[in-house]
């Protein structure tokens, strides 16, 4: 585990010595305030049944840079090794196919948890100066942060997929917004559509970001959307691992 842990601990530094992390980082930040501003002064117009924590992660400024973050944070996992010929090293390692996947994978992720921390400072802030709570609960609080890093592991690992089919980082970040965006926005499908049939938009709904979010920011914590990103995630990640050993006998 050694091996693991000192691939995981270069995946990870390897982020903070490329700009394109700091720009996403002050991206995020920004449009994550602003959506928070958002939220705030939405609910200083008059009494409201809606938690700030529901407005921050239910407004269209976070939904589009929900999804525009995870192509930013994978398109390099791979193509970048591709690009710069250290793949055939990468492969020659002693180390497992599985370390590296699941290293590259860790690697994006706890990058993304760490793009999130300072939300935690806005939620806090809040509750000093107006001596409200954030939620309704403490349930819907955690509830919300639950889910952003379920769904972060699978658009993660989504992302992640992409850029191990290609070597191009653009064409990796294309792959994975376009899949995202679909993914998360899935559950607005039955309207645009002009679906009735209720088992039908339940499947939807079942599947759907979106309504996801929703509930679980109200405190509606649901077991099986649990295990559902956890089992997404872990299949995405095999099918990454089979992709990156037929690269590596490519080679």
């Amino acid at each position: 585990m050694k091996t693991f842990f000192t691939l995981l601990g270069r995946e990870v530094t390897s982020y903070f010595y490329a700009p394109i992390a700091y720009v996403v980082m002050f991206y995020f930040l920004i449009v994550a305030g602003f959506n928070f501003y958002i939220g705030v002064e939405f609910l200083n117009r008059g009494p409201s049944e809606i938690t700030v924590v529901e407005m921050a992660f239910n407004t269209v400024p976070f939904w589009w840079a929900y999804v525009l973050i995870f192509p930013l944070i994978t398109m390099r996992t791979y193509s970048e090794e591709y690009r710069m010929g250290t793949f055939e090293t990468l492969t020659t390692a002693p180390v497992e196919d599985w370390m590296v996947v699941l290293g590259k994978f860790l690697g994006a992720f706890i990058f993304y948890c760490i793009l999130w921390s300072p939300t935690f400072l806005h939620f806090t802030l809040f509750q000093l100066i107006t001596g409200k709570a954030a939620a309704n609960a403490v349930g819907a609080f955690w509830g919300s942060y639950l889910l952003l890093a379920l769904m972060g592991m699978f658009f993660t690992a989504i992302g992640c997929l992409a850029s191990a089919l290609t070597k191009d980082q653009i064409n990796a970040a294309v792959i994975s917004f376009s899949f995202i965006t679909i993914w998360f926005f899935f559950g607005l499908m039955p309207d645009v559509w002009n679906i009735t049939a209720p088992d039908t938009r339940e499947i939807f709904n079942y599947i759907a970001s979106l309504q996801h979010m929703a509930d679980f920011s109200r405190g509606l914590i649901d077991s099986r959307r649990i295990v559902w990103y956890l089992s997404m995630t872990i299949l995405v990640l095999a099918v990454t691992h089979q992709v990156f050993q037929y690269r590596k006998w490519k080679v």
